[in-house]
């Protein structure tokens, strides 16, 4: 009878410590999912303003070495990505491809000027900065106009702020209802067992004593949570990166490490303490609460 009790109790915990493991998990892969909405966020949003740039009109006449000394001072400015010299020449059979007609052949001349495509710096899309670039662009003697999308610019960085804002919220919000979630379910599973704490206190264990296998087990748990949920995050990027390839040169190695770095953390600490709290609520409890 009695071995048949110890089946069933060692039963009932591993049942309780599946649960609270498989609980805990999700919770974490749910974070870790949006710790890689927020990592990713920032990459396309610099990826998308990185994308916005200038198309630099150079004037007729301007020979190609003094075009060349210009696209280099360029690449040494601090606010540029990238550039691209696109010659005249180029620039019509591109257009003769979009257009599918000879148009130099019916106007008998090339009416197209020299280009040259500029790409920003993510942190100097902002409007003020554009405005200031562009003015900086025109004062060279060489440069005839300056063209970008001043709308697309304008929509893009709203979006941003927008979608940025929304993202900060969510996060806290999600935030606190994990924190509640994996509290809630280790209360449960301390909660299952709160009369053997009665009972070691009964036979004059110390609190600590008491405490130190709860804790220690919670601590396991929310590792063994954390592991698995990184697993799972693991499998989502790589088939994201299966399905979309060009999401490969966002990859950033260190921000992941860091994200498995917090994942575990959270795991840990969040189990531990709200097992620390759990237990410690029951044991200041007095023997009648318990049957509550």
């Amino acid at each position: 009878m009695a071995r048949q009790e110890e089946k069933y109790y060692n039963r009932k915990i591993r049942t309780s410590h599946f649960s609270t493991v498989v609980s805990i998990t999700l919770v974490l892969f749910m974070l870790g999912l949006l710790g890689l909405l927020v990592l990713h966020a920032k990459k396309l949003s610099d990826y998308a303003k990185e994308n916005i740039g200038f198309s630099i009109m150079i004037k007729e006449g301007v020979k190609e070495a003094g075009i060349m000394a210009f696209l280099k001072k360029l690449d040494t400015e601090e606010f540029v990505k990238s550039t691209e010299y696109i010659p005249k020449e180029k620039a019509a059979l591109e257009l003769k491809k979009e257009l599918g007609e000879d148009f130099i052949g019916f106007l008998g001349y090339n009416p197209l000027l020299p280009t040259i495509d500029l790409r920003l710096k993510a942190e100097y899309a902002s409007l003020e900065s554009v405005n200031s670039i562009e003015k900086k662009l025109l004062a060279n003697p060489e440069v005839k106009e300056v063209f970008y999308q001043k709308d697309l610019l304008e929509m893009v960085n709203q979006n941003i702020n927008r979608i940025s804002l929304i993202i900060l919220g969510f996060s806290a919000v999600l935030m606190i209802i994990a924190i509640a979630l994996i509290n809630n379910t280790i209360r449960l599973s301390v909660y299952s067992r709160r009369f053997i704490i009665r009972t070691m206190q009964l036979v004059g264990a110390t609190r600590n004593f008491i405490r130190r296998p709860f804790i220690r087990n919670g601590i396991i748990d929310g590792l063994i949570s954390a592991i698995v949920a990184i697993g799972g995050l693991m499998v989502v990027v790589y088939f994201i990166l299966q399905e979309i390839p060009e999401l490969i040169q966002m990859v950033d190695l260190k921000l992941y490490l860091i994200l498995i770095v917090v994942v575990l953390l959270l795991g840990i600490l969040i189990s531990w303490f709200s097992t620390w709290l759990s237990v410690r609520k029951y044991l200041r409890m007095k023997t009648d609460e318990l049957y509550a």
